[in-house]
């Protein structure tokens, strides 16, 4: 299929799969029939629970799990450009695993809001890997990909000492926590990460076109005009501050903004100036597809964390035979 047609399917595809989704789930008070006739858009106690249920949890909802995507998947996509490398994702520096030693936390200890210690830990897990990796002012990409995994390892075990002094209620929920789930979702949490996921975004889109020539390598980013250290870092703090905030909210999404960048390079090249966009729409709507099976697939919910993995892997794996990953077209 040409590139441009496909492009355009993938621009108009979020809008059928939001409006559907609207229709996934285990209350049998709405249908599309229903939301057309009279009696829904009138005072009756029925339609007042089918108006619940639509506007106040499901639509929050999807609008949540669709920002979530599409973050993971630019932040993924712009993290392997910075660091040169395909098997990078935003949890690198250490943000997962802050995140999830925060949210632990909130719930045995400091019994504050889970997403607020998640969101803070978070940061404070990518911001100690800058500080390990910073010598004589200068940040190595390499030296920052190792304190990141000192970082997780780290937060890692801090997560598993409070599991261990957590009552089995409180470990059940930090567990439900880490394997990523949107049973909580609302307006409140979708108005949280908006600033935060706007301002990052903003600069990840602005720099779009730099990532395609950070993507060469440093010496010919300088040979260009640009300063690659200071763009990497910009790059990395928008991304860090966009992930750090959905993943506040929904838990860890594994394997997500790793697999997707793959997703659209092989189907629309390596050029980040038209992928950046194909990524925001392409992550929004798969992880929306991949929600209401989480929300629909048995009479309980089973976290979205689950899915990703179950669905992404074998994806991935068949991608990986059917296409040649690399930053080459």
């Amino acid at each position: 299929m040409k590139k441009g047609i496909l492009t355009k399917l993938i621009v108009v595809l979020p809008l059928p799969i939001l409006l559907l989704s609207l229709l996934v789930g285990a209350s049998e008070s709405i249908s599309l029939a229903k939301i057309f006739s009279y009696e829904f858009w009138t005072n009756t106690s029925g339609s007042n629970l089918a108006h619940t249920i639509l506007f106040h949890v499901r639509l929050p909802r999807i609008l949540l799990v669709f920002i979530t995507g599409a973050v993971l998947a630019v932040s993924g996509s712009a993290m392997q450009a910075v660091f040169r490398n395909p098997l990078v994702d935003p949890y690198i520096l250490g943000l997962s695993s802050g995140a999830a030693f925060g949210a632990a936390l909130a719930v045995s200890v400091l019994f504050i809001p889970v997403q607020l210690s998640a969101f803070i830990f978070g940061l404070a897990a990518v911001g100690l890997s800058y500080m390990m990796a910073r010598k004589n002012r200068q940040i190595s990409v390499v030296g920052l990909i190792l304190a990141g995994v000192i970082t997780n390892g780290i937060f890692t075990s801090l997560l598993t000492v409070v599991q261990i002094i957590s009552n089995p209620l409180q470990l059940q929920s930090i567990v439900h926590w880490i394997m990523g789930s949107f049973h909580s979702a609302n307006w409140d949490e979708l108005n949280m990460v908006l600033f935060p996921v706007v301002a990052g975004g903003i600069v990840l889109y602005l720099f779009r076109w730099k990532l395609n020539v950070l993507a060469l390598g440093d010496e010919e980013s300088m040979s260009a005009g640009l300063n690659p250290g200071r763009i990497k870092i910009w790059i990395l703090l928008s991304a860090t501050l966009a992930s750090s905030a959905v993943i506040a909210v929904s838990g860890i999404i594994g394997l997500y903004g790793l697999i997707v960048p793959h997703i659209v390079r092989m189907l629309m090249g390596v050029n980040n100036k038209t992928t950046m966009m194909i990524n925001i729409l392409l992550g929004g709507s798969f992880l929306v597809i991949i929600d209401n099976f989480s929300r629909s697939f048995k009479g309980f919910e089973i976290p979205v964390g689950v899915f990703t993995m179950l669905i992404c892997a074998p994806f991935f794996i068949w991608l990986l035979k059917k296409s040649k990953i690399g930053w080459q077209q």
